[in-house]
């Protein structure tokens, strides 16, 4: 059955061969180069042994090569694992290890980190630009490998409430019916000019909307990193019309003190999502991409991102609302026991549908842990309101959500329980203007023991990516606990905010 993802943009190529796909790094390719590209990287790949169900990893920033590679690698059936380039080389250890990676890329510049896993390719800038130099020129290209709806396309790893990364499971189903959910809900088409700037080890960087116009045969111009001068610059130039920015990135650009050199009148959509935006953040949006909404919405990488989107017009109606849900996705508010609850009144955010995840990689216990039956279980709290709109109250894991990445605070605890000057730890997130939140930790020594914020500091960053080290240590006498012993982080978090 031809469904990976590699026919789907044969077909376009042979539609309009000359129609412009990708740009990047000023290079424009056309759809028929880009397919070419895939063709030499898949018959090189399959030189390497690659085949259906083996896992290749990317430990890179955007590139035009890792937009090849994932085309690539589901030619030969294959899974890609995209991998978080800011993850400490433990964490990195761990993934690649648990996922049973079989080959991994990674850009040079990190090659400190991922130099003592087995079978690493390292690409430089010219590689990044154009995955043909590693070889496969005048290889035979092999046949699209069959994959059925069912088999695993891709793996994505993520904080979890316990002290190690989920492997999140993404079928062909589940990719395709995401990119019917995104076409309908965004208006997509083959005009549609996007702007990739987020991390493509992101779902949104990836899919949102990114991938999804190569089958529309849409175009995107794709950034290795966020720079909100060159993204201004992306959207005058090339007419883009649609975008995602997390909340970090869009208050970069909100706040960048030369935003009105730049034509942004092209702009129609802009993606948001990862934490309620106020009114005032809304109304500055407003009053610079004047011909543009602001899409808020709500999902999770298990979901394939963006399970309600904000409706047209309803920005103010709505205001702290994650809008609705999309056509083909169910959201609903549960209590402890997986049943339904009523409009109005708060529970666990849950969602089913064709695009959601089947389960965790090698885990049977956390995927069996997640679900009501076929009702995944976000681990947040919320309600919908009379007309069907999401409102998200409270997380209900301990999940701090920093910059659009999901730290999550045990993974942090069991590091700084490493240190033998510590009793009790507890890590919570602090509302930050810049990031929505940055972790903190709360930190009760053991008797006659001295613990300042350097050591703390040098030891988590050996142990963790960056954006997951606490950016301030506050010591206590003990941690405050309800009478079942559970620690009250919420308490916490109101006196540090405070």
């Amino acid at each position: 059955m031809q469904i990976n993802l590699a026919s789907g943009l044969r077909y376009r190529a042979l539609r309009d061969p000359g129609r412009l796909a990708v740009v990047y790094d000023g290079l424009e390719v056309s759809y028929g180069e880009l397919a070419e590209r895939i063709d030499t990287l898949a018959a090189w790949l399959a030189a390497q042994r690659i085949d259906k169900g083996d896992i290749v990893a990317a430990f890179m920033k955007n590139s035009l090569a890792y937009l090849e590679l994932g085309y690539a690698v589901s030619h030969l059936g294959g899974v890609l694992l995209p991998m978080n380039y800011r993850l400490a080389p433990e964490e990195a250890r761990y993934i690649h290890d648990h996922a049973g990676v079989k080959l991994l890329f990674a850009d040079c510049e990190f090659s400190e980190v991922v130099r003592d896993l087995p079978r690493v390719i390292f690409l430089d800038a010219e590689a990044q630009r154009d995955s043909r130099v590693l070889g496969g020129v005048g290889l035979p290209v092999p046949e699209r490998v069959e994959v059925g709806p069912h088999d695993l396309h891709r793996l994505m790893y993520t904080s979890g409430t316990t002290d190690r990364p989920k492997g999140v499971t993404h079928s062909y189903e589940n990719y395709y019916w995401k990119w019917i959910e995104h076409v309908t809900s965004w208006d997509l088409s083959e005009r549609s000019r996007a702007l990739v700037a987020g991390p493509m080890y992101h779902v949104a960087g990836w899919d949102a909307p990114g991938t999804n116009l190569l089958m529309l045969g849409g175009m995107y111009v794709l950034h290795r990193e966020f720079d909100e001068l060159r993204a201004l610059d992306a959207i005058e130039r090339y007419r883009i019309d649609c975008l995602w920015l997390a909340p970090v990135m869009l208050g970069r650009v909100l706040n960048c003190p030369e935003r009105e050199r730049y034509d942004v009148s092209s702009v129609r959509l802009v993606l948001g999502g990862g934490e309620k935006t106020p009114e005032s953040r809304i109304r500055e949006f407003d009053a610079f991409f004047g011909n543009a909404r602001y899409a808020d919405g709500y999902g999770m990488t298990e979901t394939n991102a963006f399970d309600t989107v904000m409706f047209p017009g309803f920005e103010i109606a709505k205001i702290g609302s994650a809008g609705h849900a999309v056509a083909h996705t169910e959201v609903a508010i549960m209590d402890d026991l997986g049943s339904r609850l009523p409009a109005g009144t708060e529970g666990e955010i849950c969602m089913r549908g064709l695009k959601v995840t089947k389960g965790y990689w090698r885990d049977t216990e956390k995927t069996a842990a997640s679900f009501h039956g076929e009702w995944l279980r976000s681990g947040d709290v919320g309600y919908l309101d009379d007309d069907g709109f999401l409102y998200i109250t409270d997380r209900k894991k301990d999940m701090i959500i920093s910059g659009a990445e999901n730290i999550a605070s045990s993974e942090v605890e069991r590091v700084i329980y490493e240190l033998q000057e510590v009793l009790e730890c507890a890590v919570i997130g602090v509302p930050d203007e810049r990031w929505g939140e940055r972790p903190e930790a709360v930190v009760v020594l053991k008797l006659g023991a001295t613990l300042d914020f350097a050591r703390l500091d040098r030891h988590c960053r050996q142990k963790l990516a960056g954006y997951k080290v606490p950016k301030a240590l506050h010591l206590r006498e003990a941690l405050p606990r309800n009478p079942s012993g559970k620690v009250l982080k919420r308490v916490l978090r109101e006196e540090l905010s405070a």
